[in-house]
């Protein structure tokens, strides 16, 4: 959950009216914010944002727009949008390395303090949360009086060209930022694979940035002198460029800035596609009012509700409902119920008790689950839990495996994009966090996993699994078979162990577990190839077993 620093004269600034404590607290609850730390010295206060999908909240501007709305005090409106002049040329040779940008211009900007640590505040966390670590979104900040347009988008050779980075003195090479510049050890393995890179390079020759790596210490350095600023987002996909645009050009537009468009020219086979961006045309979804009384439980009107909709930025025209275009996350009417509660305020909903007609217990798989934690925690492996939503990259290109998936529909990011069909990417990815901490590192996990079956009524099961791995300097297959016996011989189980080969093990240093008849595991030494791709140094063995299938095995054959 993002959190976000902010001035409290500032924000109190932006809103319109000076709040105390105990109103600002109430008043953040329309941002599902919390104040964490408040230093009256400074007047700076840390606040976490409880919504990881709204990025418009991320800063001053956007939480003060919201309670501004909410209490009254004035609504956002469409920024009026001038053509700016700026054109903008992508070069076809980014296809295949960061091929998309969409960009902006705001002018007459009065930067203070406020306005700049808010606007460097902002940059970071979209980049980095709704960004995905600046792999789907990288965001540059321009002193526009220091650029000549057109503004070219080109690859370069490692080689071919240099620049001075931001906060270096010297001129560095592509290269040679990527081993030396901060961000480009941090950021580098985004362009790891790329033979060229990307540069944003003005008429005149001067660069602006490499993204998604760093800006030019000439034209990428903004101060309090800076008046006309140039905006651009790259990356991959504009359903994840446009709305970060939109976030960034309405903060700025909320401080007083005047907003123009870009002209970009996009390559496309033997031609060029154009487009102008920002764009912000209201979006809209039909919307079924009586939908938000059976979802909340409340007896709201038509009139009502559309008085709560306006509260929380939307405008009603008939059966359609419509929103602005910084927001990205409305996905279904479910949405939009959430936002009339939020108008509506949690604290004034009654809470029912619900009448069941059964008694809650403990399912019979998850007692077992629950012996079986404790007795891998009495095998010295440390238990974490990972999200039940990943990426293909992690769970499939990672693991140099293929398989059906249950994918969302609508994903806010790649990151989380797709359900768990088995736990031991997540282990893997946990191991390549903690690289810095000592060896060995010995970790289990137990939880569910989303499984395709067309017979079940989802078309889905979802089967309890049990994953365990080992990252030791002399782990090997033995260590892995150790751990599954003794897992088995505390429980009681009798096993037999058969030669496999699985793409995420070792060829031949790999074995499938079966249990009364029944498949139950795979057990292994990973794959040197998927701890590279994991940026793992050390040997890791594990093991997955399906607590589901052992359990059904152990028990229910017994009962039959």
């Amino acid at each position: 959950m993002p959190t976000i620093e902010v001035n409290y004269k500032d924000l109190c600034s932006l809103i319109g009216k000076k709040l105390g404590r105990r109103e600002l607290e109430e008043a953040l609850m329309y941002v599902k914010g919390e104040i964490e730390a408040w230093d009256k010295k400074s007047g700076l206060i840390k606040i976490e944002i409880a919504d990881t999908n709204r990025p418009d909240f991320w800063s001053a501007e956007g939480i003060a727009r919201e309670i501004k709305r909410q209490l009254g005090l004035g609504r956002d409106n469409t920024p009026r949008i001038k053509q700016s002049g700026v054109q903008v040329i992508v070069d076809k040779n980014l296809a295949k390395i960061r091929p998309l940008t969409v960009c902006a211009v705001i002018r007459g900007l009065s930067i203070t303090d406020s306005v700049l640590s808010q606007m460097i505040q902002l940059q970071e966390k979209v980049c980095e949360t709704f960004g995905s670590k600046r792999r789907e979104v990288a965001i540059g900040v321009y002193d526009l009086q220091r650029i000549s347009p057109p503004i070219y988008y080109k690859a370069y050779a490692p080689t071919e060209l240099e620049f001075i980075p931001l906060d270096f003195d010297k001129k560095l090479t592509l290269k040679q930022i990527l081993a030396q510049h901060p961000k480009g050890k941090e950021y580098g393995y985004l362009l790891e694979k790329a033979d060229k890179y990307p540069v944003f390079i003005d008429s005149s020759g001067e660069v602006l940035s490499m993204p998604p790596i760093i800006n030019s210490d000439y034209t990428g350095k903004v101060t309090k002198k800076t008046k006309d600023l140039f905006i651009e987002c790259s990356g991959f996909n504009f359903k994840f460029l446009l709305p970060a645009l939109n976030v960034i050009c309405m903060a700025l537009v909320d401080r007083g800035g005047k907003l123009e468009s870009v002209e970009i020219h996009l390559p496309e086979r033997n031609k060029k596609r154009r487009i102008i961006t920002p764009d912000f045309s209201e979006k809209s979804i039909l919307f079924d009012f009586e939908y938000v009384n059976k979802r909340s439980g409340l007896n709201l009107s038509r009139e009502e509700i559309k008085q709560l909709l306006e509260k929380a930025g939307y405008s009603v025209k008939g059966r359609k409902v419509f929103y602005p275009a910084y927001r990205q996350d409305i996905m279904h009417p479910a949405d939009i119920v959430e936002d009339v509660i939020i108008s509506y305020g949690y604290n004034k909903i009654e809470p029912e008790l619900i009448n069941f007609g059964f008694k809650g217990g403990i399912t019979p798989i998850n007692k077992f689950a629950s012996s079986v934690a404790n007795i891998m925690i009495g095998l010295g492996a440390q238990e974490v839990m990972n999200y039940t939503l990943t990426s293909k990259e992690t769970l499939l290109k990672k693991m140099l495996v293929s398989m059906d998936v249950v994918e969302i529909e609508n994903p806010v990011s790649k990151n989380w994009c797709v359900f768990r069909t088995w736990l031991l990417p997540g282990l893997l990815d946990f191991l390549s966090k903690n690289t810095n901490k000592e060896y060995p590192q010995q970790i289990f996990e137990i939880g569910e996993v989303v499984v395709r079956d067309d017979s079940a009524e989802t078309r889905t099961r979802n089967p309890v699994r049990l994953g365990y791995c080992l990252a030791a300097k002399d782990a090997t297959f033995t260590n892995a078979k150790q751990a599954l016996e003794f897992l088995f011989d505390t429980l009681g189980v009798v096993y037999t162990l058969n030669k496999t080969d699985h793409p995420s093990f070792i060829k031949g240093r790999c074995g499938r577990v079966n249990v009364k008849g029944e498949k139950v595991a795979y057990i292994g030494e990973i794959n040197p190839e998927v701890l590279e791709n994991f940026k793992l140094e050390m040997p890791v063995v594990g093991f997955e077993l399906n607590l589901t299938e052992l359990y059904k095995a152990l028990f229910e054959k017994e009962k039959k």
